[in-house]
């Protein structure tokens, strides 16, 4: 599920599950023993999705088990893209392909997002099936997306390629797929010379509004 590498002062959790890289049970531990691992040995993350597929969204297979099992995947998703979201070192998200629905909430609640380019399709589809986002949804979406797409991609389920994702607010870079890792490595290393503590601390004090609607949220 997870491949955990160290560059330099970066950590890579490289997420592959083999089908559609799926907010599952086992991603979400798998995430946090990551975020955990890179806390004490690196100074900035990336998280990397497998080959044509950052993520699809939330195992759909867990939904089918019922109501309980449903809320269960849903509330671990929402910490898990909490604590994203307030992860005090940089956290970058190299985007391999699709992104929908909690795979998109993935790439907002990261700080630099770059993407690979290719036919790939971005966005939270919710309203297209028939669902409507939790408050953690509303938040990431409202602190990231640009308020010129901000009704088109969250009310109106517009799913978006690479190039026009940066213009949404989904991304902020699109390169060539050999270039990602790279790419993203050297954007990392850069970040992770920064103070952690100032870093840390300026982040969360942006967020702030966001991370405490969507605690409180959480119960």
């Amino acid at each position: 599920m997870m491949k955990y590498e160290q560059h330099g002062e970066v950590a890579l959790l490289h997420f592959d599950d083999g089908k559609a890289n799926a907010v599952s049970n086992d991603l979400v531990s798998a995430m946090n023993q990551g975020l955990d691992q890179a806390e004490k040995e690196a100074s900035g993350v990336i998280i990397f999705g497998r080959q044509g597929r950052f993520s699809g969204g939330f195992d759909l297979s867990e939904f089918k088990k019922g109501p309980e099992a449903t809320q269960a995947l849903v509330n671990k998703g929402a910490h898990m893209l909490l604590r994203m979201f307030s992860h005090p070192q940089p956290l970058i998200a190299a985007c391999t392909g699709h992104a929908i629905a909690a795979g998109a909430l993935m790439l907002l609640a990261c700080d630099t997002r770059i993407g690979t380019a290719g036919d790939f399709k971005i966005g939270l589809n919710e309203t297209a099936i028939g669902m409507s986002l939790p408050v953690f949804g509303h938040e990431l979406a409202s602190s990231r997306l640009s308020k010129r797409h901000f009704t088109q991609a969250l009310i109106q389920a517009q799913l978006y390629s690479p190039d026009d994702a940066v213009d949404a607010g989904y991304l902020d870079l699109v390169v060539p797929e050999d270039d990602l890792k790279q790419r993203c490595i050297e954007i990392a290393s850069q970040l992770a010379e920064l103070p952690t503590k100032a870093y840390a601390g300026n982040k969360f004090d942006a967020r702030e509004q966001s991370i405490t609607r969507i605690r409180k949220s959480l119960g």
